[in-house]
């Protein structure tokens, strides 16, 4: 009887799984409570709205704490964006093109707002060529939660 050697493969290394190419969404088509987003935006203002330094409690380290609202918009339409810390305040500012990878929309008050968390990531680009369109800004619009009885 000849016997076949089924594990011979299994020493060799898993092939890694290809890459995604990113799928770009509009600003018009955001939705509430929408994580993995990755959008071009052009920034249309910038204003710090919160700046501190904290002291760790444990050790007497000094963390700056600095947080921006920031309007981006594309040519369906505008929303506010929060930008935390390293993660893009220095980098939004007026008439600067961004890519936004892993966005998320965040509900502030009712009204959503575009943010990264710790695995988002904002670049600068040039390739941003469009008319914002400023008249349609989606931080504007109120959301309400309804609960249907069933």
């Amino acid at each position: 009887m000849a016997t076949t050697n089924s594990h011979a493969q299994s020493s060799s290394t898993p092939a890694k799984p290809a890459l995604r190419k990113p799928v770009f969404i509009k600003v018009g088509d955001l939705k509430p409570e929408t994580s993995g987003l990755t959008l071009i935006a052009k920034v249309l203002s910038s204003e710090i709205v919160l700046q501190k330094g904290l002291v760790a409690s444990a050790s007497s380290n000094v963390r700056n704490v600095r947080i921006a609202e920031c309007l981006v918009g594309d040519e369906t339409g505008t929303i506010l964006f929060t930008a935390r810390n390293h993660q893009g305040v220095d980098l939004m500012k007026p008439g600067t093109g961004v890519i936004i990878r892993n966005g998320k929309i965040d509900m502030f008050k009712g009204s959503m707002r575009l943010a990264v968390d710790k695995w988002g990531r904002i670049e600068v680009t040039d390739s941003v060529t469009f008319e914002v369109k400023e008249d349609n800004n989606l931080s504007l619009m109120e959301y309400e939660l309804v609960n249907v009885a069933e």
